[in-house]
């Protein structure tokens, strides 16, 4: 008997033993102020992706196959800001973490899901759309800072634009071929349903695709995986809409696999903070799953946001100094109401069918299928039978007059000064009256002298793709995808209003006299028809990439590569007849092979101090936009056009505690073999092509074999220094140049050699700044959450070494080059040296105010939420071009020395003080 209960004995205290040997993690989850507990939480162990909740005390445990040595658990729930806690786990011991806090993330809510989504839409042909695209849904500080406070002056990260970063919605790249930028209006005004977004930085590795040296976002439109509610939002602003309204409900998981997701929204308003600029955009969207037992899964979305906005224009400082920074030159009044003459329109429609296949617990296979379609319109003036219209036409500013050949013609000045004071605004009864004339001097048979026509892109892309992961073992991940894209792009100007004519407009080139339509000749063309120009573009797109990701106690590592196979060609659908054997049917098939590798390791240190070093380089074709030379009227390829080639390192110090997270980031990329075309009128030109007494011309500029240098570092810091309080920093110290001196050549049909070009030999752009928004970027702020659910935050920006964009022909021979070819007589080292000294705006500061409060009523939620930006109503230059005009030494120097500059530099200014205010009720 006293041997069995020796036994027995020695068997409970074994249990026992065994117990408190036992590997444990526990821990609880707390409001920061009220401590109340936190229930339903999501804790995660980074290494291993082992996941538990909270209960309703907010307590959670992990008792089994927990992974030794220094660990982060990451604390996730809606409506929340995730937290990561460093712990350290040893064998045998449990490891208890009480009164972990998590935060509301009340300005989660109701900021843009998309920071730059209303504001700054990628275009070719404003300073308010001259941005890189970046998602405000990284926890990251620096990347937060950069999408909120530094946005409004046009900063790119790293100097880069958007076409380095992917942009994918399930999985699907949504960058266009035409550019390689995201169009984010093709999803503006659905915030609530972009919320669920995994974004990479740099060169770290995505799960969905190579990604470029910016990284990846990929926007998860899955209806399985939003929480079931709606919301209902109004917003109002005075940035580029005056009103916003959204509603969006979310089904969650219903009976027999089914779940849907749906919203519409409209924005809309007569102007913007720029004069005229009018906002009109509706959006919709609709996701629908069914699962189809535990393995496989359906997704179909659609997304239809179509949207007009009225464009501003660039002024000189003449322009901006008579009228102020909200100017714009594009508008005039008519029948009472501002009508814009810029008007870019867009409406291109996305479907999507998704594919989810569980093939196991580790292995997961997702497949795509997207199609997109629809129109991109950019409507302009016509005026090939009158005068500019433009009311800032320099001939009609006083400095046109102060540099009068014969000497100061002050009368002329003030009178021209004061009817710009006093009008200032295209005259669209002048234009309607001008081309109703012409019906009746010319007996109905004169055409048009004015007409507004649209520059039109109709797109039609096809993109299939399949995504693999798998968990080789709880080290190793595989990723892999295929991915076909086909585009078809019609390009063409079409009529779209006659402005009074009833005869039409002619379809000639009124400068040089050459026909458009060579096979329609003197063709007049009325609403709705073709304009200028028609051609098609095609794209085939073929890509896979491979990676591997290796996470060890110490040490994570990862490897990638990428292939890539591109084909482009233009098919001519009218003959021009300046260019009559090549801009006719389809042309020379052009197709690029470009490969990528990269890879990249984080050292933990401990738990706290990580070390993260990443490099790449990526071989990829050029964009359509840069691959032909003037494909509006031939098929000419861009001469000696190759792969581009990228370069990228990047090294980072992470510290991070419950208190304190900062990052410290140096960052190295060059760009070779780069191509760009541009558009514009230049004046002063040299060359045996020129015609005789003919020095100007309408040029497509085209610069081959660009290099370009980025070099910098970027940090952000924040402290929860008591629990109501919270104070941040962010900064970037950046030095973007150009890294050699490109060829450069133009076109034109008004040049007389074969191929409508002239070469100007190199463009002395070596250390020039590349410009694109400020270089050295800084913010500093505070947030103040109070436990009754209101908070309040100020940041103070800092913003300096932004500089003109030079104009890279007065940086070739013609520059110094008389129209006979030979050098000026009068041609001074010294002045040309100050004439071609790059402009570098003033510093500056910009303070922002943030606030917004919350009511939990029951089960509903109201908030509130507003910011005030340029509080203090800070005027500052956010980029800017030089003309063309000015193209040699002697007119340049002789423009400079007027009191006033006739072709001075165009600028875009930055918003005055501006707002948003924000309201919600969710259910």
């Amino acid at each position: 008997m006293q041997k069995r209960l020796l036994i027995l004995f020695f068997g409970i205290l074994s249990g026992f033993t065994m117990v408190a040997q036992q590997t444990m993690v526990t821990g609880s989850v707390k409001q920061p102020i009220s401590q109340e507990p936190i229930s339903d939480v999501t804790v995660t162990i980074e290494e291993t992706n082992q996941s538990t909740q909270t209960n309703e005390l907010g307590v959670f445990s992990f008792s089994s196959n927990l992974p030794l040595g220094e660990q982060v658990l990451k604390l996730t729930k809606d409506g929340y800001v995730p937290q990561r806690y460093p712990i350290v786990v040893n064998e045998g011991q449990t490891l208890t973490i009480n009164d972990m806090v998590m935060e509301r993330d009340l300005a989660g809510n109701d900021l843009f899901t998309i920071a730059l989504s209303d504001d700054e839409l990628n275009d070719d042909t404003s300073g308010a759309d001259n941005i890189s695209g970046l998602l405000s849904s990284s926890q990251d500080v620096f990347q937060r800072t950069a999408a909120f406070e530094f946005s409004s002056s046009f900063f790119k990260v790293r100097g880069l634009d958007s076409d380095n970063g992917s942009v994918l919605i399930n999985g699907i790249e949504m960058n266009k071929l035409y550019n390689g930028r995201p169009q984010w209006s093709n999803w503006g005004g659905l915030n609530d349903v972009m919320r669920n977004q995994e974004l990479t930085t740099g060169l770290t590795p995505s799960a969905y695709n190579f990604g470029g040296i910016l990284g990846t976002t990929n926007i998860n439109t899955r209806a399985s995986s939003y929480r079931e509610g709606g919301r209902v939002t109004y917003s109002s602003s005075n940035r580029s809409y005056t009103n916003r309204l959204m509603a969006s409900y979310s089904s969650g998981a219903l009976e027999g696999g089914w779940a849907y997701s749906i919203m519409a929204g409209r924005r809309w308003g007569d102007e913007g903070y720029q004069d005229a600029s009018l906002y009109d955009s509706n959006s919709f969207f609709a996701s629908v799953e069914k699962q189809f037992g535990d393995k496989h899964s359906l997704n179909f979305t659609s997304i239809y946001a179509p949207n007009r906005r009225g464009k501003s224009s660039p002024n000189t400082q003449e322009v901006y100094d008579l009228k102020g920074i909200q100017y714009n030159e594009y508008w005039g009044w008519l029948d009472g109401e501002k009508r814009n003459s810029r008007i870019k329109e867009v409406e291109e429609p996305i479907l999507m069918l998704n594919h989810y296949w569980d093939i196991s617990s580790k292995t997961k296979l997702n497949t795509n299928v997207g199609y997109q379609f629809g129109k991109l319109g950019n409507s302009r003036l016509d005026y090939s039978g009158g005068t500019n219209p433009s009311p800032a036409y320099y001939q009609d500013l006083p400095s046109y007059f102060l540099a009068d050949d014969d000497g100061p013609d002050y009368e002329g000045a003030y009178l021209a000064q004061q009817n710009f004071l006093d009008n200032g605004q295209i005259d669209w009864e002048y234009i309607l009256t001008a081309n109703q004339n012409n019906n009746i001097d010319a007996n109905g048979t004169a055409p048009a002298a004015y007409v507004l026509y649209e520059d039109r892109a109709d797109d039609k892309q096809l993109t299939v793709n399949s995504i693999l992961s798998s968990e080789i073992n709880e080290n190793i991940l595989v990723n892999a995808s295929l991915n076909y894209k086909k585009l078809k792009s019609e390009n063409f100007g079409e009529i779209i209003d006659l402005l009074g004519s009833t005869v039409g407009a002619l379809n000639v080139d009124s400068f040089d006299n050459y026909q458009y339509d060579a096979q329609n000749p003197d063709r007049l063309v009325g609403e709705g028809d073709k304009f200028r120009y028609n051609y098609n573009l095609f794209a085939d797109v073929l890509s896979g990439y491979a990676q591997a990701q290796f996470k060890y106690n110490k040490i994570d590592f990862f490897v990638s590569g990428s292939v890539t196979n591109t084909t482009y060609q233009r098919e001519g659908l009218w003959q021009h007849s300046r260019f009559e054997d090549n801009s006719l049917g389809k042309g020379e098939e052009l197709t690029f092979n470009g490969f990528g590798a990269k890879g990249g390791f984080t050292y933990k240190i401990t738990g706290k101090h990580l070390i993260d070093v990443n490099g790449g380089y990526i071989t990829r074709a050029p964009s359509l936009r840069n691959t032909f030379s003037n494909s509006r009227e031939n098929d000419n390829v861009v001469r000696g056009i190759e792969e581009e080639k990228v370069t990228s390192f990047d090294a980072s110090y992470i510290f991070r505690s419950p208190i304190v997270k900062a990052k410290l980031t140096g960052f190295y990329s060059t760009i070779k073999d780069a191509n760009e075309v541009g558009f514009y009128y230049a004046d002063g030109l040299s060359g045996d092509a020129i015609a005789e007494n003919e020095t100007s011309a309408f040029v497509q500029e085209v610069l081959t074999g660009i290099n370009k240098k980025n070099i910098g570092v970027e940090f952000g810091i924040e402290a929860q220094v008591t629990p109501t309080i919270k104070l941040k920093a962010a900064g970037s110290v950046g030095q973007y140049t150009y890294d050699n001196n490109p060829d450069l050549y133009l076109t034109s049909s008004s040049f007389e050699s074969e191929d409508g070009s002239i070469s100007y030999g190199q463009a002395n752009l070596k250390d020039y700044k590349v410009a694109g928004g400020p270089q050295r970027a800084a913010s500093v702020g505070f947030e103040y959450r109070d436990p009754d659910y209101w908070w309040f935050g100020a940041t103070a920006n800092f913003f300096s070494n932004a500089y003109v964009d030079v104009n890279a022909l007065t940086r070739t021979e013609n520059f110094y080059l008389d129209a006979d070819g030979l050098p000026f007589n009068d041609y001074d080292p010294e002045v040309a040296t100050e004439l071609l000294k790059q402009e570098e705006f003033d510093e500056y500061m910009v303070v922002n105010l943030v606030g917004g409060k919350s009511w939990k009523i029951d089960q509903y939620y109201i908030g509130f939420f507003a910011s005030v930006g340029n509080v203090l109503d800070k005027e500052y230059k956010t980029g800017g071009f030089e003309q063309g005009r000015n193209a040699n030494y002697r007119q340049l120097r002789d423009d400079n020395a007027n009191p006033t500059p006739t072709f001075g530099s165009k600028y875009w200014y930055g918003r005055g003080a501006n707002y948003f205010v924000n309201v919600y009720f969710r259910f």
